[in-house]
């Protein structure tokens, strides 16, 4: 059976967003999307505050706000399955927790409560950082959310870590129909060829090549397997995460791979993908690789 797509709902016009993509996004895969509202209320059930039906007021509200969000979801699709839960954790662990059991997990990009002066909420930068299945956080343009582009946007990482992260993009370029950029950034040390005016240009050719190798080895699998799925391919000098970033403003959905060490359980968000969760101007899909 096919997993959920599991989206964190908390009331926020941000969630409400991010649902309103994932019902979309659950509709193309012909998945169910699970809504996860975390509310603590369990742990105050002896306090003297409750509305008339004798519930502690807390739950009442979460009642409300998951209710309001179900029904949202099966107006905007009626085709999509909407199972709606209250989970008693604080929020990043009921994301984290539904995430073992989802195919992937979507957020907003602010939370109920945020300060103003945060980029990223801190729910949606902790499970990006740490959960085992995609998580895409969704912010972005209009144009974006309503995927006029028509174009996926892969950045090319490392071919022993990228492939997860390719397989996801090739299956959203093939269910939307759309073509998946994939881009691969290269730079050239300074000092290379400083000294010797007969080398000019021939380190960056080397760097340019070698770029361009590597991209071809992360999509060479997708390729095969979604021949019907139109690539671009291009390799671009410059930091990785100004590079995505500048072309996220053409994306409907930018992908980047992220490294999950066993073992390791603080944060494991590379700065690219912490760049373009904050700043991207379209969703952001961080597919980790387990390593």
């Amino acid at each position: 059976m096919e997993l959920p797509l599991v989206v964190g709902v908390d009331g926020s016009e941000s969630s409400l967003q991010a649902m309103d993509w994932a019902v979309d996004e659950a509709a193309r895969h012909g998945l169910p999307i699970r809504l996860v509202h975390a509310c603590l209320w369990e742990r105050y059930e002896g306090d003297e505050q409750a509305d008339g039906a004798g519930r502690p007021s807390d739950q009442a509200l979460a009642e409300n706000i998951l209710g309001s969000a179900a029904e949202r979801a099966r107006q905007r699709d009626p085709s999509v399955r909407v199972v709606a839960e209250v989970v008693p954790e604080d929020a990043a662990t009921a994301l984290l927790q539904a995430a073992r059991d989802a195919s992937a997990l979507v957020t907003g990009s602010r939370g109920r409560g945020e300060l103003r002066g945060l980029l990223l909420g801190s729910v949606g930068l902790a499970v990006a950082a740490r959960a085992h299945c995609p998580v895409i956080v969704v912010r972005g343009d209009k144009a974006a959310l309503e995927t006029t582009h028509e174009r996926i946007l892969l950045g090319a990482g490392d071919p022993a870590t990228s492939g997860e992260a390719a397989r996801f993009a090739f299956r959203e370029a093939q269910a939307r129909g759309c073509t998946l950029d994939v881009v691969r950034a290269w730079r050239c040390p300074s000092y290379e060829g400083a000294d010797h005016p007969s080398m000019a240009g021939v380190p960056e050719r080397y760097h340019e090549e070698r770029a361009s190798a590597l991209l071809d080895a992360v999509v060479h699998e997708g390729v095969a397997d979604h021949s019907g799925v139109r690539v671009r391919k291009t390799t671009a000098e410059g930091p990785a995460r100004k590079v995505l970033l500048r072309r996220s403003s053409a994306a409907d959905l930018v992908v980047v791979g992220a490294r999950r060490r066993h073992g390791h359980f603080g944060l494991q968000l590379g700065r690219v993908g912490h760049t373009l969760l904050h700043h991207a101007d379209c969703p952001v899909a961080i597919v980790p690789q387990q390593t």
